[in-house]
């Protein structure tokens, strides 16, 4: 599909090309703070139902943009759906998020392993990215914005993998990567060739620009961090691909706790980096010395806030990234630092949206 979006801004900044304003798009902009998205979700029967019924994760993807003009839509699916491809069984606890049935524990379980086939057992993912990309481009009451695709982390999705769930401290894993750390290895290998895959499936099926999720890479000491995380963000960077010039879809590694890391990351061949709230924007800007776009850093709690309040943070982030990047505003893409809650008000997402355009126009 070569379809180019009519607001192109996100593709732009993502190039570090000039814009009129700083983009914005926003981690779990679809979600339960939304009473449509939970009007869908109860249709539905489940996250899971919605998430693999490709006409209503289109659905819920677009419900955002009808009320913000946000300046890019984001697949709505899970990052674990390249582990439960690989058979190891997704479900949703109440209370308890996602955990799986037949979690990887040693080297014999990693072994089975294999890259799932992305037009027969992910082919939902990939009919959800055509249908959004379909609606998009035809312009069916929401704008036309570019559409990212994503994937989780070759470590992230290991922690799930491994530890069966969310973990407070990801100890058998850990262990994993002290006691095996052969078998560990093993299993982020086969884990990134499938991220690989799966990247270029969404793009082929249609999307514009990819985010890959390194959720729990904070967890990691530094050291365990260049072992059993960066090495595979860089070999995704360096192998997905992406076309060129301006043809080429950009790629952001978004990781919580990654500050440590951003000159490395900077130099993975990917096109922008997000980064969380704790770090300033401007001293990250500072670090990657325009090598690549920075995307981020609201700290989403900001949201609790009152009007007067995000309006205020969010022109710090904004004049902290203009400032450590030399007085412009190229190379940002405004963003949460993480995902919203559900118990966010969607009058304040408006707020910081309108924010966003306002303050970072040409001659603010």
């Amino acid at each position: 599909m070569s379809h180019a979006p009519a607001n192109d801004r996100l593709l732009r900044a993502l190039r570090r090309q000039p814009v009129d304003r700083t983009p914005v798009w926003l981690m779990r902009q679809a979600g339960r703070y939304l009473p449509e998205y939970r009007a869908t979700r109860a249709r539905a029967g489940s996250f899971l139902a919605m998430a693999k019924n490709p006409e209503l994760a289109c659905e819920v993807t677009l419900q955002p943009l009808r009320r913000f003009p946000l300046d890019a839509a984001i697949l709505f699916s899970d990052i674990l759906t390249i582990p439960d491809a690989m058979g190891l069984g997704l479900y949703f606890a109440d209370g308890e998020g996602p955990k799986f049935e037949r979690p990887v524990r040693d080297a014999a379980a990693i072994a089975r392993l294999g890259v799932p086939d992305m037009e027969t057992e992910l082919r939902y993912v990939m009919d959800a990215v055509r249908t959004i990309r379909r609606e998009l481009d035809a312009g069916n009451g929401v704008a036309s914005v570019p559409l990212i695709g994503f994937s989780g982390s070759p470590w992230t999705l290991s922690c799930y993998m491994v530890e069966g769930g969310g973990s407070k401290d990801f100890a058998r894993i850990k262990a994993m990567a002290l006691n095996d750390p052969a078998a560990l290895h093993a299993l982020l290998s086969v884990n990134t060739d499938a991220v690989i895959a799966y990247l270029s499936a969404q793009r082929a099926a249609g999307a514009q620009a990819l985010q890959v999720f390194d959720t729990w890479g904070g967890v990691l000491s530094p050291a365990m961090y260049r072992e059993f995380s960066l090495p595979y963000l860089v070999r995704i960077a360096r192998e997905l691909p992406r076309g060129e010039g301006d043809a080429r879809t950009p790629l952001i590694l978004f990781g919580k706790g990654n500050a440590a890391h951003l000159e490395a990351l900077a130099d993975s061949g990917a096109e922008a980096i997000g980064v969380d709230w704790l770090v300033e924007a401007g001293e990250a800007a500072r670090r990657l010395q325009g090598k690549v776009a920075l995307q981020g850093n609201l700290d989403p709690a900001v949201l609790y806030g009152s009007p007067d309040a995000i309006r205020a943070q969010v022109r710090a982030v904004l004049d902290g990234y203009a400032a450590g990047n030399g007085g412009s505003r190229e190379g940002h893409v405004f963003n949460l630092g993480h995902g919203m809650s559900p118990d966010m008000a969607p009058e304040h997402v408006a707020v910081l949206v309108e924010a966003v355009h306002a303050l970072s126009g040409r001659g603010s």
